[in-house]
């Protein structure tokens, strides 16, 4: 009979290679445990952890997960009443809290830097008839990559990561306390690790060395292609910027860093928030930018780079600085801007950044090189880092 992974279509001759590779790995470092880790609707890093023993079946068959981690809500709480009869009508393969399967990736396995002895492995969803979960929001962009190859071009994305660390009071955390336990649970006591309103500022920098080398070693140690960290103007404010790479791996490396910063960061007694407003009376909003280009897969070229301005055009044109791609991709942003605007804020705190002065995008515009537009076109003709 076959495997429950050559049901969903995965090549396992493909991947024996690679499985002996991971096992020669966990061999090799010591590897006892691995965490088999999935992204959730909100970001947030799901999964099991597996003795090293148990790591081929899970390969070959899989590895169980309630369907209401789906279905959850910002607090945990499950949206959906699943036990209801109706239910399988409105939400078809998630009745009755049933079981998901996650295939972990060999690809994907890494040496966790912050915990001893543990590996990681990304993972997807499936269901148990071997059909792929289609609400899982990483299958969601592959189908979005899929439409967009067929189409000849890929897209590449370079992040920016703005979030703010603070230091962890010596006095207890009240969530982990049993006498006051509650859902959501309460905040932490914390102090910042620099007073800001001072942007870049190569003194707070100094101060705040210790919790920015810990990110740095987490980023590394993962394999991610971080290219520096910097001093934002909120007090206790930080950001890391990452070298560009193509739209998938970067969405993998945003889970990857920042979930491990938090828990790297938590283990040395600082706290990591990738909330936009953190609830302090001052506190400068979060938010992260999402650099962004088409590639020409026939040639390699950015398709957004044009050889020399369109005839006729000026600098506050988009053709006299974007390709005829360009200014369609362009277009296109715009038009469905609105749209997009409950998937890149999907919280209510993070409606608090649109205000004005906040270089945050109060409408639908784009502008050369404008930090204060929702688009910001970035290049010049013949310069091959053109982008949006």
């Amino acid at each position: 009979m076959a495997s429950f992974a050559a049901r969903c279509g995965v090549d396992e001759a493909s991947q024996v290679a690679l499985r002996a590779e991971v096992a020669r790995a966990i061999e090799a470092q010591g590897i006892d445990l691995v965490r088999v880790g999935w992204c959730d609707l909100h970001g947030v890093l799901r999964g099991k952890s597996l003795v090293a023993g148990a790591l081929d079946g899970a390969f070959r068959s899989g590895v169980g997960m309630v369907s209401t981690i789906l279905l959850k809500d910002t607090s945990d709480r499950t949206a959906y009443r699943v036990f209801e009869p109706d239910a399988a009508d409105a939400l078809p393969g998630f009745r009755f809290a049933n079981n998901l399967l996650l295939l972990p990736d060999p690809a994907s396995f890494r040496v966790l830097p912050w915990a001893p002895s543990t590996g990681w492995l990304q993972a997807q969803a499936w269901f148990e008839d071997g059909t792929p979960v289609l609400l899982d929001t990483r299958r969601v962009l592959q189908q979005a990559l899929a439409r967009l190859e067929h189409a000849g071009f890929g897209l590449r994305c370079g992040l920016e990561v703005e979030f703010h660390i603070y230091r962890l009071r010596v006095d207890g955390d009240p969530s982990l306390d049993p006498q006051r336990a509650a859902w959501p649970g309460e905040p932490p006591s914390m102090s910042m690790v620099h007073p800001g309103y001072n942007l870049l500022a190569e003194g707070w920098a100094d101060m705040a060395d210790e919790p920015l080398r810990i990110v740095q070693r987490t980023a590394q140690g993962l394999g991610l292609p971080l290219h520096s960290l910097e001093i934002e103007l909120g007090p206790s404010q930080v950001e890391a910027v990452f070298a560009p790479t193509d739209a998938l791996t970067a969405a993998d490396q945003m889970v990857l860093f920042r979930n491990g910063v938090r828990q790297a960061l938590r283990r040395a007694g600082y706290h990591a928030s990738f909330v936009c407003r953190p609830p302090f009376p001052n506190v400068m909003a979060s938010g992260w930018h999402l650099h962004q280009s088409l590639v020409d897969r026939a040639t390699g070229r950015n398709a957004f780079c044009r050889d020399a301005p369109a005839s006729g055009t000026t600098a506050h044109e988009a053709r006299h600085t974007l390709s005829d791609i360009g200014a369609a991709y362009l277009a296109g942003l715009l038009a469905h801007g609105r749209g997009m605007a409950a998937f890149c804020t999907p919280t209510i705190n993070g409606f608090g950044r649109f205000r004005p002065n906040a270089m945050a995008p109060q409408a639908v515009i784009w502008g050369r090189d404008n930090r204060g537009a929702m688009l910001r076109v970035l290049g010049a003709a013949g310069d091959p880092a053109t982008r949006i």
